[in-house]
């Protein structure tokens, strides 16, 4: 009986999980030549950020403090949107599912603010950037052991093509 109230949450997880709305910083919109972000040989495009540059960081339980491999990311991060000055960003921040909503929101807010200031310390203007947390309300890895909780504890850098707001 365990096992059955344990696979219908999982499966109802998923299914809210893919219910989402468009909105600016929404990655599945389709970009020019019709390729979903753009070409990823295209070193001004989305995909080319996400994959090349780098879109997330991972940190440690319970911290939000940026190691160096963070830092390195996050300068390349820094040089790919001062030369791509037409993106706007969204930090999210993210936790993993150990520990209460509240204590994992707040959390990930730290580590969202990290790497805006991190950002912003780079050069990057702070006008141009947003932070959100979800605490852990968005895994990426849905288990509970912890190379899932390594996956869950991230920053996540989103860029979008216009302006915030």
């Amino acid at each position: 009986m365990k096992l059955y109230r344990k696979t219908l949450l999982m499966v109802g997880a998923l299914v809210l999980s893919a219910c989402t709305s468009a909105g600016l910083f929404d990655q599945g919109g389709v970009g020019a030549g019709g390729s979903v972000l753009g070409d990823l040989s295209d070193p001004t495009s989305q995909a080319y950020f996400q994959q090349t540059i780098g879109d997330r960081v991972q940190f440690e339980v319970d911290q939000s403090t940026l190691s160096d491999a963070a830092r390195q990311i996050l300068a390349a991060q820094a040089i790919w949107l001062t030369n791509n000055g037409e993106f706007s960003v969204m930090i999210e921040g993210h936790a993993d599912e150990q520990g209460t909503r509240e204590y994992n929101l707040a959390l990930g807010a730290r580590r969202a603010n990290a790497v805006v200031e991190y950002l912003v310390s780079q050069g990057v203007a702070p006008g141009r950037l947003q932070s959100v947390t979800y605490g852990k309300e968005r895994p990426i890895a849905l288990c509970s052991v912890e190379t899932c909780y390594m996956q869950n504890r991230r920053a996540v850098t989103v860029v979008a093509a216009g302006g915030i707001g």
